[in-house]
């Protein structure tokens, strides 16, 4: 069984999956390759239902997971988040659509919506792994936290009370807990 931690990753790898066959799927019918290109919708399609269920179940167990930058970078995740799942929607009912018309052999039709499919569905399977590395990879909390965490560690270590000795500190406690004890003591009688 995989973790629930892990399932984020899976979806990017799953989308990304999706992305690289539907491409493929693409240059084989423009290349005339019917049994190559219906293998990789096929493939394509199949990645996608695999990728929702696991997309539902991590969502259903975790909920929302919120961005956690202010600014021009949340805006821009925002547009493409927002793009992203209203055309997400989409995906089921077209894809199902576009699929059943080619089992059913009705090409013509198949095509013309297919015009409209692939490429929606391919922007959809682009931006959920966008989507993943922007919220799981480069603007994770961890990720964010760790630049402030230097950044406040430096800051303490040029604080004029921030250098205790081993004496200060041999009670216990952390060297600002010592400096702590330093100024109370100064202030005393």
């Amino acid at each position: 069984m995989i973790a629930l931690s892990a399932l984020p990753a899976l979806n990017a790898v799953l989308n990304g999956t999706s992305a690289v066959l539907l491409a493929a799927g693409y240059l084989a019918i423009r290349r005339k390759r019917v049994h190559l290109h219906r293998a990789c919708m096929v493939a394509a399609f199949v990645t996608s239902v695999v990728f929702l269920a696991s997309y539902l179940t991590y969502h259903y167990q975790v909920g929302t997971t919120r961005f956690p930058v202010d600014g021009g970078v949340r805006t821009l995740y925002l547009i493409i988040l927002g793009t992203h799942t209203v055309l997400a929607a989409l995906i089921p009912p077209l894809a199902i659509t576009t699929l059943v018309l080619a089992l059913r052999g009705r090409f013509g039709r198949h095509a013309r919506l297919a015009r409209w499919t692939l490429p929606t569905w391919f922007y959809v399977s682009v931006t959920g792994v966008v989507i993943y590395v922007m919220l799981y990879q480069l603007y994770a909390p961890a990720a964010v936290s760790a630049p402030r965490a230097v950044a406040t560690a430096a800051a303490h270590a040029t604080a004029p009370n921030s250098a205790a000795t081993a004496s200060d500190t041999s009670g216990g406690g952390s060297p600002g807990a010592a400096g702590s004890r330093q100024a109370r003591s100064a202030a005393r009688p």
